[in-house]
């Protein structure tokens, strides 16, 4: 319950302020050019990297990326360039 309402005014807090929603609320920020380069920021960590598939854990779910020819550009606390092929980006909720 106390959740459902911190979710709430959270979205109440970035609908009257200008400040980002990843930042208030803690979202992913997903950055993709074409079908070649992926740039996440603010994941929670990686669950699973294969040359096909890019699994990250978020906070309140998990990123599912597939594709082919995966490489690992850069890789940081909370940001991650993805490099290859990507088929497919999807959102997992918990």
């Amino acid at each position: 319950m106390a959740r459902k309402w911190r979710n709430k005014l959270q979205e109440w807090f970035v609908a009257h302020t200008d400040l980002p929603a990843d930042v208030i609320m803690d979202l992913p920020r997903v950055t993709m050019i074409g079908r070649l380069h992926i740039y996440i920021e603010n994941h929670k960590g990686v669950l699973t990297f294969t040359k096909e598939e890019l699994r990250l854990s978020m906070k309140n779910g998990q990123i599912l990326i597939k594709g082919r020819d995966f490489v690992l550009k850069t890789i940081l606390p909370e940001e991650i360039l993805l490099e290859g092929t990507i088929r497919s980006v999807e959102f997992i909720d918990e």
